[in-house]
């Protein structure tokens, strides 16, 4: 099965329906991470079909949960899962935060190439980030444990905001005080291991 077809499929096994343009974007992101990662060491993963099923793929199973109001993706890396939310929702305003210069560097290129106008990267530490609006979804797939993300975040939430973090298995072990918790299990196509999302809103 080629790469897009990959694409298509384990999508579709996640009733996500992906168009001829979203697949090829998407697509092209991750031959802009692989082709980068010879550099800069973006990430562990070297080739296309990993990259669609660690990389796409488990950023996509997010997008059921996604709503229209302004997203912050922290710790953002290179853009997984803040640029493909902003593939798939082209008129939802999406931010990407990352601390690493390199990394942020990447992530504006890649705006530019393919065209994301609804995407601003921003280059700062988190608890630094003075934004002037609030933001109603603020999501993470490999920042921080839960609480410390919280913490470091909760100045940037609308009051009725709410968290959307992607988690393996071993968030169980984390209490949270002062939140309501919703932990949705999710199964990536060709992905192993247990993933779930946290919805998280503050009481």
């Amino acid at each position: 099965m080629n790469a897009k077809a990959l694409l298509i499929d384990g999508a579709k096994k996640m009733n996500i329906q992906l168009d001829d343009v979203q697949a090829s974007t998407l697509l092209q992101y991750l031959e802009l991470i692989i082709k980068w990662n010879k550099t800069y060491n973006l990430s562990a993963i070297r080739n296309i079909e990993a990259g669609v099923k660690k990389h796409l793929l488990d950023s996509l199973s997010v997008t059921p949960y996604i709503q229209q109001t302004p997203l912050l993706d922290v710790g953002a890396g290179a853009g997984l899962p803040g640029i493909v939310i902003s593939i798939m929702f082209p008129e939802l305003s999406v931010s990407v935060l990352d601390s690493v210069g390199k990394k942020c560097r990447f992530m504006q290129f890649a705006k530019t190439q393919l065209g994301l106008k609804n995407l601003t990267v921003v280059n700062q530490r988190v608890e630094n980030y003075q934004p002037e609006q609030c933001f109603g979804q603020i999501t993470s797939r490999a920042f921080a444990e839960v609480e410390k993300t919280l913490g470091l975040t909760k100045h940037l939430l609308c009051d009725n905001g709410h968290y959307l973090l992607m988690k393996g298995d071993h968030f169980t072990k984390e209490i949270l005080d002062n939140f309501t918790l919703k932990a949705h299990q999710v199964s990536v196509p060709y992905v192993s291991d247990q993933r779930y999302f946290l919805e998280i809103q503050p009481n």
